[in-house]
This record gives C-alpha cells, sequence and structure tokens, in this order.
C-alpha cells in the first residue's frame, strides 16, 4: 500500500460532498442488517445478574472491541428478556442519550459472544461492506451523523428507521481494507502508547507510596523522618470569590476548580483577569512555589478534593474562592509537598475529613491540623521529589506524543474518508 496523490478530478458532487466518481453514496439500511437493540433483564430479580453471559451497556461502548462487560447476566435472563446473543464481530451504536457528547457517535465491535441492553443497536455488514471500514467511517462521523438525525428533545435518540437512512459514503471493497489497515495501523500505536502511559503512572505510583512515606530511602540518607502538621510548615490563605473581574482575553490566568485533574495536575482553561485592575486583587496574586489547594466542590464526590497545584511562575495566576494558598516555610521543598499532599495516603486523610452536603467539603482549620512525615533534611525532600518529577516527565512526554499521534488520525480519517487522498491497492 502506497500513499497516492491529490485527486483533483474524477469527482462527483453528492448530498454529503464532493467524493471520488468510483464511490457510492449509500445508506446504512443498503449495506447493513439487524437494526435491533437488547433489553435490560428485570432489575428486582438480582439473580438474573449472577450468570457468565456478556452484557454490554452503552456505557461500554468507548470505540473499542468489547471482550468483557461489567455485569453478566444468566441464560434465564436471557430467555425471559427474549435477548439474543450477539456474534464475535457485530457493530453497536448508542441509540439513546445522544445529546451528551461522550455517547454521542459512540461505537464498539463485540469481542466476544455478547448480549446488550436496549441503547445498544446492533449492525452486521453485507457483502459490499467491510465491518473494519465501517467502524473507522462511524468513528469520524458519529458524532456529525447523531446531531443531524436523532430525534427527542431531553433526550436525543436514535430508532431503527432513523439509523437505517443514516447515508455512508463507500469505497470499492479493495479500498475499505486499504484505508481500514492504515488507520488500524495507528490505532495499535495509540494503544502501545497507552498502555505505556498506564505502566509508567503504576510505577509513579508505587513509587509515591515508598518514597513518601520513608518505607524505603534512597541510598546515603539515614535519620528518622518528623511528623508536622501542614499548619506549621506553611503560611495559608482562603480565596475569595472574584468572578466579577473574569473576562476571556488575557491577563492573570486564574486558578479555579476546573484547572484541577484527580491526579493534582493542571488543568489550561481560557479565564483571565485584567491586569489593569492588578492593585484590586494583589493579594491573590500567587508567587512561585505556591501551593493552591481544592477546599470544596458540589460535583468531583471527593476526587479533587484537597488536590494540590504547585505555582511555577510569580506574578501570573490568582487563586479563585474554593481554593486556598500555602506558602510552605524554607525547611520545606515545595516539590516534594506537592507530591506528598497529592499522594493516595494523604489524599485519602483529606477525603475522610470532607464533609457531605450540597457541596463536599474540607474545613480550613481540618487541613491546618493535618499532620504528614517529612525527610528531616532538604536535600532529601529535593532527591525523592526529582525522582518523581523525572517520571512525571516521562509521562508527560508519551502524552504528547500520543496526542501527536491522535492529531495524525484525525488527519488520516478526514482525507482518506472522504476521497480526497487516495490509496493504492
Amino acid at each position: 500500500m502506497v500513499m497516492g496523490t491529490m485527486v483533483s478530478e474524477d469527482y462527483k458532487q453528492t448530498e454529503v460532498g464532493v467524493i471520488p466518481k468510483e464511490w457510492n453514496l449509500k445508506k446504512f439500511e443498503d449495506v447493513l442488517t439487524g437494526f435491533s437493540s437488547g433489553a435490560t433483564p428485570y432489575r428486582s430479580n438480582s439473580d438474573y445478574y449472577n450468570g457468565d453471559i456478556r452484557w454490554i451497556t452503552s456505557g461500554e461502548l468507548n470505540y473499542n472491541v468489547i471482550n468483557d462487560t461489567i455485569e453478566k447476566i444468566t441464560k434465564e435472563a436471557v430467555k425471559k428478556t427474549n435477548l439474543k446473543i450477539l456474534p464475535k464481530g457485530t457493530f453497536l451504536i448508542a441509540i439513546t442519550g445522544l445529546e451528551a457528547k461522550g455517547t454521542r457517535g459512540s461505537c464498539g465491535i463485540v469481542g466476544k459472544e455478547s448480549t446488550t441492553n436496549q441503547s445498544c443497536m446492533a449492525l452486521f455488514p453485507t457483502k459490499e461492506l467491510l465491518i473494519d471500514y465501517l467502524f473507522h467511517y462511524y468513528v469520524n462521523y458519529g458524532d456529525s451523523l447523531a446531531l443531524e438525525y436523532c430525534q427527542g428533545t431531553k433526550q436525543q435518540s436514535y430508532t431503527g428507521t432513523i439509523v437505517k437512512k443514516l447515508p455512508i459514503v463507500l469505497p470499492p471493497l479493495p479500498e475499505q481494507q486499504a484505508i481500514a489497515e492504515a488507520l488500524s495501523d495507528v490505532d495499535v500505536l495509540l494503544t502501545s502508547l497507552e498502555q505505556l502511559i498506564a505502566k509508567k503512572r503504576n510505577i509513579k505510583q508505587g513509587t509515591m507510596q515508598h518514597l513518601l512515606t520513608g518505607k524505603k530511602r534512597l541510598p546515603g540518607f539515614t535519620g528518622k523522618w518528623e511528623e508536622k502538621k501542614l499548619g506549621d510548615i506553611c503560611n495559608y490563605q482562603n480565596g475569595s470569590s472574584i468572578e466579577k473581574y473574569f473576562n476571556n482575553d488575557d491577563g492573570f490566568k486564574v486558578v479555579s476548580i476546573g484547572n484541577y485533574s484527580s491526579e493534582g495536575r493542571y488543568i489550561e482553561n481560557q479565564t483571565f483577569i485584567d491586569r489593569g485592575i492588578e492593585k484590586l486583587i494583589k493579594r491573590f496574586i500567587l508567587n512561585k512555589n505556591d501551593l493552591t489547594m481544592i477546599l470544596n466542590d458540589k460535583t468531583s464526590n471527593g476526587t479533587i478534593i484537597g488536590r494540590v497545584l504547585l505555582i511555577k511562575e510569580s506574578g501570573k495566576y490568582v487563586f479563585n474562592q474554593r481554593t486556598m494558598r500555602l506558602a510552605p516555610s524554607n525547611d520545606i521543598f515545595p516539590l516534594f509537598l506537592y507530591y506528598k499532599i497529592n499522594s493516595d495516603e494523604v489524599h485519602n486523610l483529606i477525603v475522610g475529613l470532607a464533609k457531605p452536603g450540597t457541596q463536599i467539603y474540607v474545613n480550613t482549620n481540618d487541613i491546618l491540623e493535618l499532620a504528614m512525615v517529612f525527610p528531616k533534611t532538604i536535600e532529601e525532600q529535593k532527591a525523592i521529589a526529582q525522582i518523581l518529577s523525572d517520571i512525571d516527565a516521562e509521562i508527560e512526554a508519551l502524552e504528547q506524543k500520543r496526542d501527536k499521534y491522535n492529531a495524525i488520525k484525525q488527519g488520516m480519517m478526514q482525507e482518506l474518508l472522504t476521497g480526497r487522498v487516495r490509496l493504492r491497492v
């Protein structure tokens, strides 16, 4: 297979755009059969869910091959609910809840015999259509197809009648095969990168559990670690509501709840405060090596409560309400404290202090009373932080590589699935 050049002639106009003359525009009903959905066995009968028959829900359709399921049902459940056992290779699409971006356009392929719930529709290609081509076609166009064709107000859905009318651009079979192979090769690379990233993250977690607790010491360091309260090693300041100063142009970047990941990593956003009002918000301007902590949140169920971010540049950020500033003393290395607070051990302690309600929150005083053990010397703190920082750098490099290949794949899909670039077969 050799990548061809951009074709500038021998195209035809269709309702979905210009496609090569040799390609056809068809409807799903022309090249697919099935159009059936599953069902949910009676929930009140818990015995139905103690079997070994795989039962796929739409939440498990994640552009993937599904070899196992969260829930499994019994033969009796299959019989009573009139469910079909779908063979390996069945193509599935989500047909309910399509107003949500996470579900809209989602699809998967049955990897091992399974049943499904009513939110999944099973489709079977005819001899004119290869399932691997269909998969990549729907990954690329499923979201836009759902936006254009699905029905409903509060909950947007597909029906069999609607899905049958969906358009599909159909190259000849050899070209379908070539397109699917090219895109699948990139998928293999992306999968290997995801697996390597997951492995590195597991290594980091294990390293944190050993080094941040003193269970394992680095060569050259001895002496007992000391227990200290957070309030004794940090100056603190609670945030305040500064939303009235927000803009979307430029200025100070605002550190708010939306900037915290569940791992304590900074998530970029586009909320700013004009530098022209610097005097009004001066006390909320963050300095290098400050840490900011989430104190309450109504949506996270504890996943970001107590997470901290480390500020790496002075005069660039301000912190908002529901967060607090922690400024470490000179005998605490800020990067070590960042990893220490974000460790599972300390995060679980903070979650245990959280108060339930319409918003999950922790009291400032409880945070300041939180006791942790620290290496006695700042040199050992720096050495531990450097190891964890090096692992983070490796993970970040792999994530950037993954994102690069994702962008390449998106470009390939746009070119190959429209015929703007042809593959020689």
